[in-house]
């Protein structure tokens, strides 16, 4: 199944008949370029939930910015095509795209010198024909990969669609030897059993390396200091474990995370001493230590 994901979609190119000698060397190109582009990136990392509404997208600009903050140069990928917010949450939204003289975006830099890309930004320049060559979306995700001057980079960190269906498929399969696959979830069944097939999914693709976060997990009363676990106690480390699985850790239901995209920036970069802050320092220090090779 992993080989051909699109069957019977009508998706792609030569499913009706052949691919004229024009597409096959805009794909060459593209694959070219998707290589050189990914070749200069030390370590790429997909964020991924089985269902929306988890906070994948809040782990993966906190990711990100943490990253960037303990030295590493980060760079984020918004590919979810439907809801890119990845923007809006670094309070980078309504800023324009540069295409260089190669023909290839510009990524907008964030203060702390994170490089963010997103669909929100070709939004705003529809009249960029480049971006729109592709028809279908995961035409566009893959543009969004290829045609990007990343730079050389430490690490690149994949803000994936949600769920298992062909838009975080194509990511997966267009990134080749992606390190790590983070799973973000909540304390529910549902998004346990959610992050399940999601798993299942990637282990397919044979990327080894998956940690999880679990969100939401519990609630500090602002008043009393008591914790609460609002929905329900969720064990994310036995369903780790069951999964075979690195842990990453826990994060608060809090105010602040939740309210951080109004305020220009997410919490590890507006509250960088809080609690929060170094939940994500010690997710970092996780997946350096577990997932990338010690040099």
């Amino acid at each position: 199944m992993a080989e051909n994901p699109h069957h019977g979609h009508g998706h792609g190119h030569g499913h009706g008949g052949q691919m004229t000698p024009e597409q096959q060397k805009q794909m060459i190109e593209q694959e070219i370029k998707l290589s050189r582009n990914l070749g200069q990136i030390k370590y790429k990392i997909a964020v991924m939930s089985g269902k929306g509404g988890v906070g994948k997208s809040t782990v993966a600009a906190n990711l990100a910015e943490t990253f960037q903050k303990l030295g590493f140069s980060t760079g984020i990928l918004d590919a979810d095509i439907h809801g890119p917010n990845i923007p809006k949450m670094l309070g980078l939204e309504g800023e324009d795209l540069f295409i260089n003289e190669n023909r290839n975006m510009v990524p907008v830099e964030a203060p702390s010198g994170l490089k963010v890309m997103s669909m929100a930004f070709m939004l705003d320049s529809i009249d960029t024909p480049i971006i729109w060559r592709g028809p279908q979306k995961s035409g566009s995700i893959k543009q969004l990969i290829a045609e990007v001057e990343w730079g050389p980079l430490d690490v690149l960190i994949i803000d994936n669609p949600p769920g298992t269906g062909d838009e975080p498929l194509t990511v997966l399969q267009t990134i080749p030897n992606l390190d790590a696959v983070v799973m973000v979830t909540t304390p529910n069944v549902v998004s346990q059993e959610d992050v399940l097939k999601c798993v299942k999914m990637v282990n397919m693709l044979n990327v080894e390396n998956i940690g999880l976060v679990e969100n939401m997990a519990y609630y500090i009363c602002p008043h009393c200091g008591e914790k609460l676990n609002i929905f329900g106690e969720g064990d994310g480390e036995t369903f780790s474990e069951e999964m075979e699985i690195e842990y990453l850790g826990d994060l608060p239901l809090t105010e602040n995370v939740s309210d951080s995209p109004n305020k220009d920036g997410v919490v590890s970069t507006l509250d960088p001493d809080g609690e929060v802050s170094k939940r994500f320092e010690e997710f970092v220090g996780k997946i350096n230590e577990s997932f990338f090779k010690q040099e």
